[in-house]
């Protein structure tokens, strides 16, 4: 599936108009460093619109977690209550690079891109158990937060960590 993803950062809105702007902003449930919120990109309702029926029309979730056969690998991790640094060293396992921009899905309406790095050190802002899809253009890989705590990556990629990496100190 060929699909033209060139216009979607015009529709780059501020985190004001943000719907859920209270999960990277309000102290309450965590407050982003200002470093941190100026590289979230949220997306206004078309583009947000664009991205979901993007994800619908490749039937990506034709099944659970994902369509049958979509994908070569899965790997999935149980998300765990005070586990955080364990799921964020699973995420930083995909071996995707840091700087890598992704696209996050909550819904028709809510949407965003972000780089992945933000991804892992924020993980637990961007999901509050509901479905979240995360991935790139490509639809080579996708992730899926699901609304029941687990992760699922699914790849047709081969993403290999050096081994010289394995007990890499990432920013917690």
């Amino acid at each position: 599936m060929v699909v033209d993803f060139t216009n979607i950062h015009e529709h780059i809105i501020s985190m004001n108009e943000f719907p859920l702007k209270w999960r990277f902003t309000d102290k309450k449930y965590d407050h982003l460093a200002e470093i941190h919120l100026d590289q979230l990109q949220p997306l206004d309702k078309t583009a947000s619109q664009f991205l979901w029926k993007f994800i619908s029309n490749s039937a990506l979730f034709e099944n659970t977690p994902f369509k049958k056969d979509y994908f070569r690998t899965i790997n999935r991790l149980k998300i765990e209550a005070g586990k955080e640094a364990d799921t964020k060293k699973w995420l930083y396992h995909r071996g995707l690079p840091f700087d890598k921009k992704i696209f996050l899905s909550w819904q028709p309406e809510e949407a965003m891109i972000v780089p992945w790095k933000l991804l892992i050190k924020y993980f637990d802002s961007f999901y509050y158990y509901e479905d979240l899809t995360v991935f790139d253009q490509s639809l080579s890989w996708a992730l899926l937060f699901y609304h029941e705590s687990e992760l699922y990556f699914g790849s047709n990629n081969e993403y290999n960590l050096d081994p010289a990496l394995e007990d890499y100190k990432f920013i917690l």
